[in-house]
């Protein structure tokens, strides 16, 4: 699933292409599931309440995208697994796995992009359309924990102590912080030789600062590298990330470690696999 920088690295794409643009036709070949719209809009559907809207803003709230159109209503776009957002030209022939396709209004300092798709082959990923003084009451978003990128080492420590919990799968449960996912956490906990499975209440103050600063050091370099492509991680361009190069620890199971070169074990944490060093990472 794309994490915070992949997701960082699909919104800064879709910056230059859509703020300022209108919406001219879209067309939807996505499975029900897959697109929702408030109630408010009395069951039209997106394909009429899209186009004459223009694009405003788009930020990132965890692994969501919030495109912010004019009369107050957002789109909300969910990778999950395998979803992208691709500009591409309209004379593209349609993939089996684009769900559903944008127009936008010719625009004459863009005029050669007036064309995006939502690309997803597992078809988990959603897009959802709400009023403004609805978005932030839905599940997702509703419950959704601070940003590591801009929550203080301080405040951090005390979200670790406020519950007692495994780290790993802390990390990955998006109301506890958000954005973070198997990737970024596994890759975080091995930089500061912490066991996945260790107890957040028996970290001291001081290794989880270490952890803090590791996240933070993690998400910014994965970013500039445009995230990591595993399986099918692409940006808005098509083009595929390169913090992959830079993995240490996530999917390498059976690797030597690069700083004492014991065997990369991986292990299920609940309903999640951790990859660790098991001599850096003791767990007690």
């Amino acid at each position: 699933m794309p994490e915070l920088p992949e997701v960082e690295t699909v919104v800064r794409g879709l910056r230059p292409i859509l703020e300022g643009r209108t919406f001219a036709r879209v067309r939807t070949y996505a499975p029900p599931v897959s697109i929702a719209v408030s109630k408010t809009f009395r069951r039209a559907k997106l394909e009429s309440l899209l186009p004459g809207r223009t694009v405003e803003k788009i930020t990132r709230r965890g692994k969501n995208i919030l495109i912010a159109l004019s009369g107050d209503v957002t789109l909300w776009v969910h990778l999950k697994m395998t979803g992208k957002l691709l500009s591409v030209l309209p004379s593209t022939p349609r993939d089996k796995h684009d769900l559903v396709l944008f127009d936008l209004e010719p625009d004459s300092a863009r005029s050669e992009i007036n064309h995006l798709r939502f690309n997803d082959y597992r078809r988990f990923g959603r897009l959802r359309m709400f009023p403004n003084d609805e978005l932030w009451q839905q599940d997702g978003l509703r419950d959704i924990g601070p940003e590591p990128l801009e929550i203080s080492a301080d405040d951090f420590v005390t979200l670790c102590h406020i519950r007692t919990r495994m780290i790993k799968p802390a990390l990955l449960d998006q109301s506890f912080i958000a954005g973070i996912g198997n990737i970024y956490a596994d890759e975080s906990l091995y930089l500061s030789r912490i066991h996945p499975a260790r107890l957040t209440s028996t970290l001291s103050k001081n290794k989880l600062a270490e952890l803090h600063r590791h996240i933070q050091t993690v998400l910014r370099q994965s970013i500039k590298m445009m995230g990591t492509t595993v399986i099918s991680y692409a940006g808005v361009d098509g083009s595929s990330g390169s913090f992959q190069k830079m993995l240490r620890v996530y999917g390498g199971e059976g690797e030597p470690c690069g700083v004492c070169g014991a065997k990369i074990v991986r292990q299920k944490l609940g309903a999640r696999s951790a990859h660790f060093c098991p001599r850096c990472q003791r767990r007690h």
